[in-house]
Parts: structure tokens; sequence; C-alpha cells
């Protein structure tokens, strides 16, 4: 509002008082009553609106796996707990080093964030994404099983990351040894395993949807879906322990936010999918595939499965060649989830 407007309406709330000391003379209150709304006024204009907090989440690739985030912000679910989040594309290894650093606040990678616990760096999952991983293994289109792989070159993200535990699972369940019998090659980004498996420089690569599906009606041929395979957390939220100190409120915010996502992603086939299109840039028959492939390894309460929960710390002990047991309190706080469960009324699993 115009200050011109307020100071007309503080001075309205007054009127002369006669004075042999002055010709206007002094000034006095006429009625409290219209002394109270330029008080009001005053204090809604001169206290500062309640800033919202900003946060930053790193995310592995704009894909339909890392939607949750994505609809969580074209949906205004974040600025509805008072967030302003920044998405930002990093990969594994840069990602897990920037949440332990405190360069950003959050992380989507499950299997990341369990392996720096362990390792010893400060951070926690707080919330689960994805009950499942949606990981392909996808070759040229010579090859008709994963044991025909024995002696070729396997294309990940990067050493440890999700997609190469992934991929040396699925090559297992084939009765190969991955630490023997694969070459791998970290080469970064979707974008890049692409690239790679187009020029042969690899024979395979580990990809998420829609890059699957694209990949396929070009005639190279998909050999194994993980979740076909075996039950294993994929996604979620994962955070510092200072912020868990220090910032609760927020976290629990967060959680209630990417809940509500996953939610609207189950129930919104076709908004859903304009959202992947838009923030993946992918072809709209693309995004449709991918959506029909994963839309029920969304889950609908942010929980995290205690069995799959034990496999990724297996999982991330035999990668880290660590001996001892590992507790689930080691590497999850979940008690934000359960407080975020409660508001919501969503009972969890």
């Amino acid at each position: 509002m115009d200050i011109v407007i307020i100071y007309r309406l503080l001075i309205s709330s007054f009127r002369p008082l006669p004075s042999p000391f002055a010709k206007g003379g002094l000034y006095r209150l006429t009625d409290t009553r219209r002394l109270l709304p330029a008080i009001l006024l005053v204090l809604i204009i001169g206290s500062p609106v309640d800033a919202l907090d900003r946060i930053r989440i790193a995310v592995s690739n704009p894909n339909m796996p890392n939607l949750t985030v994505a609809v969580a912000q074209k949906k205004s679910f974040f600025k509805d707990e008072n967030i302003d989040a920044e998405i930002i594309r990093m990969n594994p290894n840069v990602a897990i080093t920037a949440l332990a650093t405190g360069d950003v606040d959050y992380c989507q990678l499950f299997g990341a964030v369990v392996g720096g616990a362990i390792a010893g760096l400060p951070v926690r999952i707080v919330a689960g994404f994805l009950d499942n991983w949606p990981m392909t293994l996808i070759a040229q289109p010579e090859y008709k099983s994963l044991k025909e792989l024995k002696g070729k070159t396997l294309g990940i993200s990067s050493f440890g990351a999700t997609p190469d535990v992934g991929a040396r699972m699925m090559l297992k369940q084939a009765g190969l040894d991955p630490e023997k019998d694969i070459k791998v090659l970290a080469l970064g980004s979707d974008a890049a395993r692409l690239t790679a498996l187009k020029q042969r420089v690899v024979d395979v690569v580990v990809i998420s949807p829609p890059a699957d599906a694209q990949m396929e009606k070009q005639g190279y041929r998909i050999l194994a879906r993980a979740y076909e395979l075996f039950s294993f957390p994929y996604l979620g939220l994962g955070t510092h322990t200072k912020k868990i100190k220090d910032k609760p409120d927020e976290i629990r915010r967060a959680i209630k936010a990417t809940i509500r996502a996953n939610r609207f992603i189950r129930e919104n086939r076709e908004e859903a999918v304009r959202t992947l299109v838009d923030w993946g840039k992918v072809e709209r028959d693309y995004a449709h595939a991918s959506y029909d492939a994963l839309r029920n390894l969304f889950n609908a309460d942010g929980s995290v499965p205690e069995d799959g929960l034990k496999l990724v710390i297996d999982q991330a002990r035999r990668n880290a060649k660590v001996t001892r047991e590992v507790t689930p309190a080691e590497v999850a706080d979940l008690k934000f989830l359960q407080e975020a469960q409660v508001e919501l009324g969503i009972k969890g699993r």
C-alpha cells in the first residue's frame, strides 16, 4: 500500500486541541477505534513477511524416477510448506559429496546416502520415494541374454552409485561375477551412456526410463529390468545430520511436500506426464511409456520398507568392504517421516 495513504490514515486519527501556545493547537486522539486500523496497517507494512525456507535438492537426472521433487515444485507443494526448492542435476558422486559438505540440503540418491553413512559421512535417509529400482540393462542388438555379456563392457554413471549397484545385482542374477566377468566404465549422465552405446564404446548400459523405451524403438535390446528381479528401495530423501539437529521442522515439511507429490503422480497420469515432458525434455509418447512402466513404484506414504533397507545396507557394506554389522539407525532417521505421516493423516506401512 502507498505510504502516503498510511500517513493520511494516521493523521486522520487525530484532531487539533485548541491551545494558547500555538495557532494550530496540540494533537490528541479523537477515537481509539479510528486509530486501530491505522496501527494494524503500520504493523502489517512494517513487519517483514515470513520468507520461504530456501533449499537445494540434488537429483541424478531429470527423468521419471526423479519426478517426485519436480512435481512437488510445479504443483506448489513445497510452497505450501513454506519452502522454496531449487532442483540441481548432479552426478551421484558429486551429489553425495555436496550433501556431506552442506552445499546441497537434500539428495534423492537412496543407495548413495546409505553408502555415505556407512563410510562415515554425516548423512542420513529420512524418507523413501520409490520402493524398487527402475534400472534397465539395455544392450547392443546382437545380445539376447545377460549370460552373453561375459567379457563385455558395461557403462554406468559412477562407481558405487545406485545404477552401478543395480547393474551388478542384475548380472549376479544371471550367474555372472561383475567383478571378474565384466569390464565397467563410469560415463556419467544418461546421455553420455547412451552416446557410448550408440558409438559401441560399450556393449551394455544401465539406464532409467524413458531412455530404455527410446533405445528399444531404435533396435537396442532390453535384457533385464531390476524391479522384475528383486525388491530394493531406489530413491528417497537424504539429508545432513546437522540439518536433522538444527532444522527438524523443515525436514518434516519437505517430507510432507514430497509425499503429496508421490500421491499426485500415482493419481494423475496426464499431468504427471506433462511435468515429465517439460522437465525431462522428452517426447510425450516416451513419457507415457515411462509413466506406465514406473507408476506403481512410487509409494504413497514415504515409507522405507525394513527388509529393503537391509538389502541396501548389505549391498553398500559389500561395496565398501565393511565387515561389521550396520544397523538401520546408522543410515536412516525416520522419526520426521512418522510425524509427517501423522500430519497428513496417512498410516505408514
